[in-house]
């Protein structure tokens, strides 16, 4: 897994960072979402770096990445600006999937100097969803606010990882690949990650909501290029019937496709998902 990738630990100040990079020409970051760990690109990220240096990062709170407290995608972005400079990239594309998908739009439009290309996989700007909550969203993704009772939601799951995370996503070895398989299990049965999981989710539906209603009252938008991709088999082309419409509200420049795939597109479509990266990048 990995062949000629190296495997480090850097400390970007307010965490420390477990990173994965291989590959040489232009940098491309890979933000992984809930519950996986940067494993989850295992299959993209070798195929990327043909041609591209790709980076991919633990998020803070999640896999081996330090758990600091603060899970804003505000903090998040600044991790990644400072982990991108202390590998020598001043500029770069940022590919972000779920939770991954949310901070990497918190860093798109955090630090519009830095991100060039944005590809979001499955994901919406946070104050998008929340705008948009009703009964149907509730239903359909009830866990964003089981998880945002963070002290709660964290010791209930760890009584049993498996029984809450277990097969929801085809989360098998032979789906996932053993090695990331593995990872996954240890992130998930680790009662810290699992709490600092949810306290993700609950700086969602506080400070990143506000950030998100921040931008929205005062007109910021996202100024690079956007690939916005939604997979056929999971539910977001279900919730919203107009998928562009919303993009439209957030991002100048953007392009929404759907991909023939369940949730988890980096371990499901990985040839037919980086086919699509390469229009963007």
């Amino acid at each position: 897994m990995f062949d000629g990738f190296s495997l480090r630990r850097i400390d970007v100040g307010e965490a420390v960072l477990r990173v994965r990079t291989g590959g040489a020409g232009p940098p491309v970051l890979l933000l992984h979402g809930h519950p996986r760990t940067h494993t989850t690109w295992h299959r993209v990220a070798p195929l990327l770096a043909t041609d591209h240096t790709v980076v991919c990062p633990d998020l803070r709170g999640y896999g081996e990445s330090s758990k600091p407290g603060d899970y804003s995608k505000r903090a998040m972005a600044r991790d990644f600006v400072r982990l991108m400079r202390e590998l020598g990239h001043e500029r770069f594309a940022v590919v972000g999937h779920d939770r991954g998908a949310a901070a990497a739009i918190r860093l798109a439009l955090d630090h519009p100097d830095r991100v060039t290309r944005l590809a979001v996989l499955d994901g919406l700007p946070i104050g998008a969803h929340l705008a948009r909550c009703d009964a149907r969203f509730a239903q359909a993704w009830y866990h964003w606010f089981f998880l945002a009772q963070q002290d709660l939601a964290a010791a209930m799951i760890s009584q049993d990882p498996g029984r809450w995370y277990g097969g929801r996503y085809r989360d098998t070895p032979a789906e996932m690949g053993v090695q990331n398989w593995a990872d996954y299990q240890r992130a998930i049965n680790d009662p810290e990650t699992v709490h600092a999981m949810c306290g993700d989710y609950r700086a969602g539906l506080e400070v990143d909501r506000a950030h998100d209603d921040e931008d929205r009252a005062n007109g910021r938008r996202i100024t690079c290029p956007v690939l916005a991709l939604w997979s056929t088999k999971d539910d977001l082309g279900e919730l919203y019937d107009d998928l562009p419409g919303i993009w439209r509200e957030w991002a100048e420049d953007v392009r929404v496709r759907p991909i023939d795939s369940g949730h988890h597109v980096a371990e499901e479509a990985p040839e037919e998902l980086v086919k699509e990266l390469r229009t963007l990048l």
